[in-house]
């Protein structure tokens, strides 16, 4: 018993004891259980073979998806079974996308939640490829901005707002290690055939020890319109960092505008007048028309928004908190109410990236200029998709 340290044999001989009153000694009460180990993960690996033949030979008519990492191919197991295999793009000597890969595989190989994207195994002969349950209506950026599709109803924006909240709680609390996705997006939010939203893409993904209040990283990464600021200028990741990002999905959701549009205008910029003045009509989607959605919903929609898109993440809600907005009876507005030398920061917007070394607060939602350039030596950031 030598090789255990002698707090360890302490707690080990306390377990299960209990105090009596013709004991002498008095026994501390038993710690509490430690929190659940991560579950083994479920998926295998298959042959090249089998996801070979799956694909078609990864004929570029099963192409679902493209991207900086590679391609998506749609495909068919031997046993009749649906899949959407993700192919590393052959890059010699890659260090970034492999490390990329290898974080997906680690991070989703492990968890379990019906908003989160499935993993069913992987290949690693011939390349590196992931291989998916394969969702049947795509992303929620293909429904919502490809023309050829019907418009997404109010009930079915609704419905991804909410089950894209309860999978972000899931990663930040409710698994045994705190996950922070990193790139919360439409095209990286996957619909099943009932229009039930699954976070997909966890190349970015990162595990926060529990005893960490925050992650410093560099570069930065992540899809321009969707980074939180204290994330862009300094490489601060937390579960705030995935917040911020959700807040602009909702807006997206909202409105049917990508988060940065032809004009180089991000949505965020765009939304900030309709959110201080709670104007409803000028935000939704016109393509919904004025009986086409819940303006309950809408207002509820719009107030989580404003909350999630908080320049300072310590006036953001929490994923949990976010569950208990959309889906209380009743919302306490006062509870949320920032102090007044803050309130002018709360809509802080990517046009505002010139301001940064200057220290200057002035808002600028209204300018409409090409957006800032970010140099490829301080980060590196993937167009929205």
């Amino acid at each position: 018993m030598n090789y255990l340290r002698s707090r360890s044999l302490k707690r080990l001989l306390s377990i299960g004891r209990r105090s009596n009153p013709d004991d002498d000694c008095v026994v501390e009460a038993e710690p509490p259980p430690p929190p659940p180990a991560p579950s083994k993960p479920a998926w295998r690996c298959f042959s090249y073979e089998e996801v070979d033949q799956a694909t078609n030979g990864f004929h570029p008519d099963n192409v679902v998806g493209r991207g900086g990492y590679g391609e998506v191919y749609c495909g068919i197991l031997a046993d009749g079974r649906a899949v959407a295999v993700k192919r590393l793009a052959a890059a010699p000597a890659d260090e970034k996308k492999e490390k990329d890969f290898l974080t997906e595989l680690g991070t989703v190989g492990h968890v379990r939640h019906p908003n989160v994207s499935s993993l069913l195994g992987c290949c690693v002969d011939r390349g590196l490829h992931l291989v998916f349950d394969f969702s049947t209506r795509g992303s929620v950026s293909a429904n919502l901005h490809d023309e050829k599709r019907p418009v997404m109803t109010w009930s079915q924006r609704h419905g991804v707002a909410v089950g894209t909240a309860r999978g972000l709680r899931y990663l930040h609390k409710g698994y045994a290690r705190r996950i922070i996705h990193r790139d919360i997006k439409a095209s990286n939010i996957l619909l099943d055939a009932d229009y039930q939203p699954q976070i997909s893409d966890f190349g970015l993904a990162r595990w926060l020890p529990s005893e960490w209040t925050h992650h410093a990283i560099a570069p930065i990464e992540g899809t321009f319109g969707c980074l939180a600021p204290e994330y862009f200028t300094h490489g601060i990741v937390d579960e705030k960092t995935d917040v911020f990002a959700f807040g602009v999905f909702l807006l997206e959701l909202i409105s049917g505008r990508k988060p940065v549009d032809g004009s180089h205008m991000s949505l965020l910029a765009w939304a900030k007048p309709y959110l201080k003045d709670g104007v409803a009509q000028g935000l939704v989607d016109p393509r919904l028309g004025d009986a086409g959605y819940d303006a309950g919903q809408l207002r509820r929609l719009m107030f989580v928004a404003s909350l999630c898109a908080r320049s300072a993440a310590a006036w953001r809600p929490t994923m949990t908190e976010v569950l208990e907005l959309l889906e209380s009876a009743e919302i306490s507005q006062e509870r949320w109410q920032m102090p007044e030398e803050v309130v002018e920061e709360e809509f802080w917007d990517f046009d505002d990236l010139t301001d940064f070394e200057d220290d200057d607060d002035e808002d600028n939602y209204d300018d409409e200029s090409d957006s800032p350039s970010i140099p490829s030596s301080a980060c590196s950031i993937h167009a929205n998709d």
